[in-house]
């Protein structure tokens, strides 16, 4: 069954992949199973494209059934999947929930600890016929189909809204187990923190490229990354270019050829395009990456504009925003960037319909092209020496002579909020997300850092936290709610301070009206805070910043001006932190500020006098919010 899914769908060369979703036939489509411990099951789901039926999404599906049932797949597919297995049995091995979880299925699965460890020896064996037999006699006429449709379910009942009577929380009080645990002696972890000058060698290649090179010590796998220091509030075109290039291949190779090679190499790339940030990134098994770098930055130099498969793209882009406008969380999320960062920010800052449309796709492939043109930093991590690697950067990676200036960002920075006002777009549900959000200005101070993380942890964090108790457990108000208070990514930005909730429309008065409790006066409990400080001491403790992770933990510092990491910053002061701190530091920040109150919601069943006491509403409509 895993390895007929892969052949099916593995993301980059399977029959879903190439036949479906490389050509753009449906808007996605993947195949999957799901093997439990006495039943298991073989699941393929796809989304249509607009205007196309969800029983045309089925038979173009099922067609690919049979190839698989005939045989109608390249030979090497089943040698690429087990060569593709292999790099993933490296990267779940390399973290010790990945460990933990191969111990966990096995038991719980109640597979021999011999077959768990052999299980990718026999895979390797199974051949083409073996497998197109099993397709044969597993896929039958014994299947159900589910089709998920918008429309108005009749059947609902509503019932009247029950008196919850809050339960009195005992968070000062602690459970024998809890004394247990807390009393248990064991050896404590000792904290290591990275060290950006051993952990890391900061070095050029020949050509004067910025090289920062991590040692793999541990298996066969690398990653490579091109990263430069602009992103799409420089320029939104990138965004789409990243995107259309999956669709393009080069006078050599088309693009399914493209996609079957990387595969055959188990190798991947993507571009990532961030509000300020861009990356080009390359990783898999290191033995291939020479091959791999040179068919990627080929691609990138010479990739074959098509137009059809720009004008497919773009219809998939528009479908795809169409469907997001359509889910309540996707939705609450633009919204909030909306009511945060107004009317320029990272959800809005896109290309519109008509410039997508009238875009001419050269251009586009052109501004990739001349990437290697711009300056930029590289990273590596993996197996190879530095001389080695940076010998195959130089020969691969084609750079002009002088590198330009990227281009400059016009970041998205959050507004001012320090008057009580409100916000509200319209979405027909019965239930209602909610957030607050203060910002007044302030500056960022890296001596409350720690003072600051343990309050998150205190206030708003997991389920020990004061709003998860109050505001779901206590008073069964929420089926989501946390808080938190924000420092920026770069030093010369402000802090801000959010509340966040998801509840029932009729229980929106009494969800504002505790959390404005709590966050006025907020509940001190010693017990409690030394829970909190303990968590944070000891996850800290416990947090390793390994592989590539280095250089991002290194950039985070770079940008608040530190030359330690922030875990290092914040576990250095946590000694000092006592409870008086926080209470002190959330009655200064936080208690009795006004805010800028963010709902999305049906109007009519919300108590709208209610808000208006609060401060001014502003309507806004949902395609104001997304921009389009």
């Amino acid at each position: 069954l895993e390895l007929m899914e892969d052949v099916l769908s593995n993301g980059r060369a399977g029959l879903f992949d190439l036949d479906l979703n490389q050509t753009m036939k449906v808007q996605r489509a993947g195949a999957g199973s799901e093997l439990l411990h006495d039943h298991g099951a073989f699941l393929l789901a796809g989304t249509p494209k607009q205007g196309q039926s969800l029983d045309e999404v089925k038979s173009l599906m099922f067609e690919e059934i049979k190839k698989l049932k005939r045989g109608d797949f390249p030979e090497n597919l089943l040698a690429s999947i087990v060569n593709n297995k292999k790099r993933n049995q490296y990267m779940r091995l390399e973290y010790n929930e990945g460990r933990a979880d191969m111990f966990v299925d096995a038991f719980i699965n109640e597979v021999d600890w011999k077959n768990e460890v052999n299980r990718l020896d026999r895979i390797s064996k199974i051949t083409k016929q073996q497998l197109v037999d099993f397709a044969n006699r597993f896929f039958t006429d014994g299947y159900v189909t589910i089709y998920k449709r918008q429309g108005v379910d009749s059947t609902q009942k509503k019932i009247d809204k029950p008196v919850i009577t809050p339960i009195p929380a005992n968070r000062d009080q602690m459970s024998q187990f809890v004394k247990e645990v807390q009393n248990s002696q064991v050896e404590p972890i000792q904290p290591r923190f990275v060290d950006f000058k051993k952990d890391m060698t900061t070095t050029q290649t020949q050509k004067k490229l910025p090289l920062y090179y991590i040692k793999n010590e541990d298996n066969g796998l690398f990653e490579l990354v091109f990263y430069y220091d602009f992103g799409r509030s420089a320029d939104n075109r990138y965004s789409v270019a990243s995107d259309y290039i999956e669709y393009l291949g080069t006078d050599k190779l088309s693009a399914a050829e493209l996609k079957q090679k990387f595969y055959e190499l188990a190798c991947d790339w993507n571009i990532s395009v961030g509000g300020e940030t861009m990356s080009v990134s390359l990783y898999g098994l290191s033995e291939n990456m020479p091959q791999a770098l040179a068919l990627m930055e080929d691609l990138i130099k010479n990739a074959k504009v098509d137009k059809e498969a720009y004008d497919n793209m773009v219809n998939m882009i528009l479908k795809r925003r169409a469907d997001t406008k359509k889910r309540q969380e996707s939705v609450f999320d633009v919204l909030y960037s909306y009511a945060t960062y107004g009317e320029r920010n990272s959800n809005r800052d896109v290309m519109s319909e008509q410039q997508l449309r009238n875009a001419d796709p050269q251009v586009l492939t052109d501004l990739l092209k001349g990437l290697n043109g711009l300056k930029h930093r590289v990273v590596y991590y993996g197996p190879m020496g530095e001389k080695e690697i940076a010998s195959v950067i130089d020969k691969n990676h084609l750079t002009a002579k002088k590198l330009a200036d990227v281009p400059q960002n016009k970041p998205y920075l959050q507004e001012i909020a320090n008057e009580n006002e409100v916000m509200i777009a319209p979405y027909d549900a019965k239930n209602i997300y909610m957030r607050t959000f203060h910002n007044e200005g302030r500056s960022w101070n890296p001596e409350e850092a720690a003072v600051k993380e343990v309050f998150n942890e205190y206030f708003g964090g997991g389920m020990n936290g004061i709003v998860f108790q109050e505001m779901r457990e206590a008073r069964g108000l929420a089926y989501n709610a946390y808080a938190r208070y924000y420092s920026p990514g770069y030093k010369d930005r402000k802090e801000s301070f959010m509340t966040h909730i998801i509840t029932q429309n009729d229980k929106m008065v009494d969800c504002v009206n505790h959390f404005n409790e709590i966050v006025n006066e907020m509940p001190a409990s010693e017990t409690a805070f030394q829970i909190a400080k303990d968590a944070v001491t000891k996850r800290l403790a416990s947090e390793r910043t390994t592989k590539s992770s280095i250089f991002y933990s290194y950039l985070t510092s770079e940008r608040l001006g530190l030359d330690i990491s922030t875990n290092e910053l914040v576990y250095k002061q946590l000694d000092k932190v006592q409870l008086k701190d926080i209470v002190d530091f959330e009655k200064k920040n936080m208690a009795n500020k006004k805010c800028r109150y963010i709902i999305l919601g049906d109007e009519s069943q919300l108590d709208m006098k209610f808000l208006e006491k609060i401060g001014p509403i502003k309507r806004l409509t949902v395609d104001e919010v997304f921009g389009y």
